[in-house]
């Protein structure tokens, strides 16, 4: 192999591996995106929460209608965070799927280079 033929393969891996990064920097992107619109999901739940709880305490007629509006807040907003955690576990599963296959394509991208220009050194 000539000093021209290893610099043109060089210059393959390189550019190959640039964009290989430049893709996992991609689904980087799309899992924070998802996350970030997941913690203000979050956020909103809790903040309604709140407001409800806040509400009802300055319309209740006593402590029995207070206690009682707590309690069923309190149940609602637990199964609300529930069915949030089973949508975020979901999500997170879907992420650790992209996330090998992303790994299996470009291990297999660079073994098959590897072998390649093994073979023709």
């Amino acid at each position: 192999m000539s000093k021209n033929d290893s610099l043109k393969v060089v210059n393959e891996l390189t550019s190959k591996g640039i964009e290989r990064v430049a893709s996992l920097g991609e689904l980087n992107v799309r899992l924070f995106e998802k996350l970030a619109a997941r913690q203000v999901d979050a956020i909103t739940l809790y903040t309604d929460h709140a407001v409800r709880i806040f509400k009802l305490a300055t319309e209740a007629k006593g402590y029995n209608e207070f206690f009682k509006g707590q309690a069923d807040a309190s149940k609602e907003l637990s199964e609300r965070v529930v069915a949030e955690g089973k949508a975020t576990i979901q999500m997170v599963g879907e992420a650790r799927d992209d996330y090998r296959a992303w790994f299996d394509k470009n291990t297999a991208e660079i073994t098959a280079d590897l072998r390649k220009n093994v073979a023709a050194a």
